[in-house]
């Protein structure tokens, strides 16, 4: 290893240099990258510390799941599907003990996670899926699978645009099946709702939900839910207003939680939405921010610099309890009034700084027209 020399031979100069050539067994382990697949077919990277952390996290699962099953054992079958559990407006009304204690116990289980084999039902129950799906016949999905099959809009072409760049090289959905799949979903629900149609995002959302909830219909009930209940209005809309007002409350309570970082990146002009953007879009389904790095982010010189490290915290996240930490403990939790009024005060801006973006853009089409009517009228004299 170290040349024709014996090792007794070598000079204490040199023994000073083996932990160098001989790295610790920690350094090793950090420097070795293994590749695994999670719960959902994702092929990871990371070291052998993150696989140990992911090990943990499974088990951390099973021992959840053993809780939601003492507890079916205990308060019956579904127990958490009950509509005085799961809807607030009802449980309000009713004050019954039983229920109030059921709808605690319930949201201190979800906070520490859903075990996989139970999500689907749970998610369709507690979205608000379920009672959505309720309001039409049955074969409301199947109808408008076979009605719109064939048709061909700018949506239609701008998903079939999408299918091959939504999580290239997954063992399901990318593949011929996994395709037509997510373009079912996506072309069905471009037709329900002609306000969004298709807005590029929505084909990682909608992917991510199939792989949790299994079916075509019950991933279209979600994905409706959620655009049409749960996120702010016009989210998905051409001028995705919606996210913009998403961008100014952000850029509001990070300025608020870290004022520090929220001045240096404003010192090097860096703008926070060339990455919040896609985080809003996708619903964190392709990056999933995790504990802001605050004293590397504070030493940084350049926006390249800013954009790598949130790049890199964003996709080597394994355990959720740390998210849970940093964004209950930590950062501190905003209410949904918080956060609604925050939204109302910025819409206005928001509303008029599109408006004025239009009126620019109608201003330089026109004049566009009027040097090619002046070059036109030139040439015909």
């Amino acid at each position: 290893m170290y040349g024709a020399r014996h090792k007794r031979e070598l000079s204490f100069e040199s023994l000073a240099q083996i932990p160098i050539l001989r790295p610790s067994i920690h350094a090793r382990r950090a420097n070795l990258t293994v590749k695994f697949q999670d719960l959902y077919g994702f092929t990871v990277e990371g070291n052998v510390d993150d696989v140990n952390v992911l090990n943990e996290v499974r088990e951390k699962v099973r021992q959840q799941g053993r809780v939601w099953w003492s507890m079916e054992a205990n308060k019956g079958a579904n127990w958490y599907l009950h509509r005085s559990v799961s809807e607030g407006q009802s449980l309000k009304a009713s004050l019954k003990f039983s229920a109030l204690a059921n709808a605690i116990t319930l949201k201190r289980l979800i906070r520490k996670g859903i075990p996989p084999v139970l999500r689907p039902k749970v998610w369709f129950s507690l979205s608000g899926a379920a009672k959505k799906k309720s309001t039409v016949p049955d074969s409301y999905y199947n109808d408008l699978t076979i009605a719109v099959e064939g048709k061909v809009t700018p949506a239609t072409r701008q998903i079939d645009h999408d299918l091959p760049r939504t999580f290239p090289g997954h063992p399901w959905l990318d593949t011929p099946e996994g395709h037509a799949s997510l373009r079912r979903v996506l072309v069905v629900y471009s037709f329900r709702d002609s306000d969004v149609g298709y807005c590029q995002g929505l084909n990682y959302v909608a992917a991510l939900l199939l792989l949790v909830m299994k079916t075509e219909e019950d991933a279209f009930w979600m994905l409706a839910v959620l655009l049409e209940n749960v996120l702010v209005n016009d989210c998905y809309t051409n001028n995705l207003s919606g996210c913009h007002v998403e961008q100014r409350v952000f850029k509001d309570f990070l300025a608020k939680m870290c004022p520090r970082v929220a001045a240096h990146l404003e010192a090097l002009e860096f703008d926070v939405s060339l990455v919040a953007t896609e985080w809003f879009l996708c619903l964190f389904s392709k990056s999933l921010p995790s504990e802001m790095k605050e004293q590397e982010l504070l030493l940084t010189h350049h926006v390249g610099d800013v954009i790598n490290i949130l790049q890199k915290t964003t996709h080597h996240l394994f355990d959720p309890d740390e998210l849970l930490t940093v964004a209950f403990d930590q950062i501190g939790s905003f209410t949904t009034n918080t956060i609604s009024k925050q939204r109302k005060k910025q819409e206005p801006a928001v509303m008029k700084e599109l408006d004025q973006r239009v009126r620019r853009l109608n201003s330089l089409k026109l004049e566009e027209n009027n040097i090619s009517s002046q070059n036109a009228e030139c040439h015909s004299t």
